[in-house]
């Protein structure tokens, strides 16, 4: 009579009921019909990057024109503000499902460091802004090298 090992994997049942819980949730939901109305809150995604003399912020607006967002600064803290607007619903148009997202957001990013706000420059480009923020002389940061022996 031969005896196989096999593992001992104690959350592997937990795994399962997990799996299928998160099943029976999604098909749940599916069945739900969307509702016109609902507007939800949604924050658009950011890119926040640094070179040697500018920070630079992108920020993902489809559907938006420029005219519908709003850029601040005080101090270090960069903040955007918008709102996006939902289509108007058609008479004999019955939705099935809305997954886009509507309304307004802030999105508020802490720069690491000063920035020469005389300067700053912001272009939006097929759904996306881009704010440049020069850096001041003080926040550039120097370069130390470290010598490996």
């Amino acid at each position: 009579m031969a005896w196989e090992i096999a593992p001992w994997r104690p959350f592997r049942e937990f795994e399962r009921m997990r799996r299928e819980m998160d099943r029976l949730w999604d098909s749940f939901f599916e069945r739900r019909p969307a509702r016109v109305e609902e507007v939800s809150e949604w924050l658009p995604s950011l890119d926040v990057s640094e070179t040697k003399n500018e920070y630079v912020v992108k920020a993902e607006l489809p559907g938006m024109d420029a005219k519908d967002v709003d850029i601040s600064l005080t101090n270090d803290l960069l903040t955007i503000k918008g709102e996006k607007k939902q289509e108007k619903e058609e008479k004999d148009e019955n939705y099935h499902l809305i997954e886009r997202s509507y309304g307004s957001f802030t999105r508020s990013i802490r720069l690491p460091g000063q920035v020469q706000s005389d300067k700053i420059n912001a272009t939006f480009k097929n759904g996306v802004l881009k704010v440049t923020l020069p850096k001041t002389e003080e926040a550039k940061k120097k370069e130390i090298k470290i010598k490996v022996e």
